[in-house]
């Protein structure tokens, strides 16, 4: 296992990421002053990123459903816990985008080889009263 985003596993045999962006961003606006360079107050953490981009090869690796099933989770707008294999909570993400690029087809129209990009934005974490019910809710909608 690579890494897991709430009930979707990234490991070698779903959806296996090459390369993993990670941006986060402090806020320091500021005022201007005469005769002087502007003031700038630190009023907090700002957004914070990751994007992952990979490669799947359907014959090898995921394919369409493990596109499909990401599809839903972004679908449903909901926060999940974001993973590591080795046990490190990056904390919770929505999915922003999700980018494919299919090349290299079958006959039929299938293709072999499929980049994709994956955006995640990190945010608070949810009231974990209504989460047991959100979890329902997107199981159910596969």
């Amino acid at each position: 296992m690579m890494m897991v985003l709430g009930l979707f596993v990234f490991s070698l045999k779903t959806l296996p990421y090459q390369d993993m962006q990670h941006a986060v961003a402090w806020r320091h606006p500021a005022s201007s002053r005469v005769g002087l360079r502007p003031a700038s107050q630190f009023i907090g953490v700002g957004d914070e990123t990751i994007t992952l981009n990979g490669v799947l090869l359907p014959e090898l690796t995921g394919g369409r459903f493990t596109l499909f099933f990401l599809r839903k989770m972004a679908d449903q707008g909901m926060a999940w816990p974001l993973i590591e294999g080795t046990g490190s909570l990056h904390g919770w993400f929505v999915i922003e985008s999700l980018n494919v690029t299919r090349s290299v087809f079958f006959r039929d129209g299938a293709a072999r080889r499929i980049e994709f990009t994956l955006a995640l934005k990190r945010v608070d974490p949810p009231k974990l009263g209504g989460l047991l019910g959100d979890i329902i809710t997107m199981v159910d909608g596969l």
